[in-house]
């Protein structure tokens, strides 16, 4: 189902929407920055892994609420019924979620490396750090992505997506927070190994939620 020609041609009008009207990706680049900025001019330095690990991610989760609420409030009725006529459902939101995902993986990644050059941090265990970048960012996007369809057919309702999404969202983010400090703290892989497991399963469980409860809105 991922391979289909109506996954990729979904995939490549997201693709080019923005890039033909990019101030979404400006938007969330800017936030992003800004952000980043007012962190280092206020704290200078941060010694401890823990303030490190949660600064990042505060700063990665909102980041995510600005841009993936963004992709479905641009989504207008007429069109989103033009879709309706062409794809199945099935195609329409894992096209949505890869999209995010793709755009949350990023934008992460393009915050790791400043945020490690405005402040330094060394991590022992290189491997289990980026995986928890990885499966914490495409977590939050596959999670976000049907919130905010919620959202949407609330009439773009920002709000109720703040109030949907933090609570679901934070599970996610204890098991993720806690396998990044490990990486950087370099415990054993036999310890690392649970928390992937359980990131990796919020994942799945984020997009079979979507897969199956998308059908529903999509039919309203």
């Amino acid at each position: 189902m991922l391979a289909s020609p109506y996954i990729s041609a979904i995939l490549a009008k997201e693709f080019k929407s923005d890039f033909r009207n990019p101030y979404v990706l400006a938007g969330a680049g800017l936030f992003l920055l800004s952000s980043l900025f007012v962190c280092y001019i206020t704290v200078k330095r941060i010694s401890a892994p823990a303030l490190w690990v949660a600064l990042y991610w505060i700063i990665v989760l909102f980041a995510s609420f600005n841009t993936v609420a963004k992709s479905f409030q641009q989504e207008q009725r007429g069109r989103l019924l033009y879709w309706y006529t062409l794809v199945s459902p099935s195609h329409f939101i894992i096209a949505k979620m890869l999209y995010h995902g793709i755009l949350m993986l990023l934008l992460s990644v393009v915050a790791v490396m400043i945020y490690s050059l405005l402040f330094e941090m060394p991590v022992d265990d290189v491997l289990i750090f980026w995986a928890s970048v990885i499966l914490g960012s495409t977590g939050i996007a596959f999670t976000l992505s049907l919130l905010s369809s919620i959202a949407a057919k609330a009439g773009n309702n920002l709000t109720l997506l703040a109030i949907l999404g933090l609570p679901v969202l934070l599970p996610l983010m204890i098991v993720n927070t806690t396998l990044m400090k490990n990486a950087i703290d370099g415990l054993d892989w036999s310890v690392q190994w649970k928390y992937i497991t359980v990131l990796g399963g919020l994942n799945i469980v984020s997009f079979a939620l979507s897969m199956v409860l998308f059908p529903y809105l999509w039919r309203e």
